[in-house]
């Protein structure tokens, strides 16, 4: 079952994320983009660096969104 969810990100393109990990990551390191980079989101992770997390506000928001597991583009949410 578990090669199927595999193949199945694969060919889709999405890519597994640890949630724990990610909601971690965007508390401390919000502000410098990291969580978009864990997400796989290079270019939002830089323009997120540039802003200091959008002045703030953008952070918050990355944050609110990963604590609620909203579904990004191309990012399978992953428990353990």
């Amino acid at each position: 079952m578990a090669e199927e969810e595999v193949k199945q990100s694969v060919n889709t393109g999405e890519k597994k994320v640890n949630w724990i990990l990610a909601l971690i990551m965007s508390i401390i390191f919000g502000q410098l983009g990291v969580d978009r980079f864990i997400m796989g989101q290079i270019g939002w992770g830089i323009l997120k660096l540039l802003t200091a997390g959008g002045f703030g506000i953008w952070w918050l928001i990355d944050l609110i969104l990963i604590a609620m597991k909203h579904k990004y583009k191309g990012v399978v949410w992953v428990d353990n």
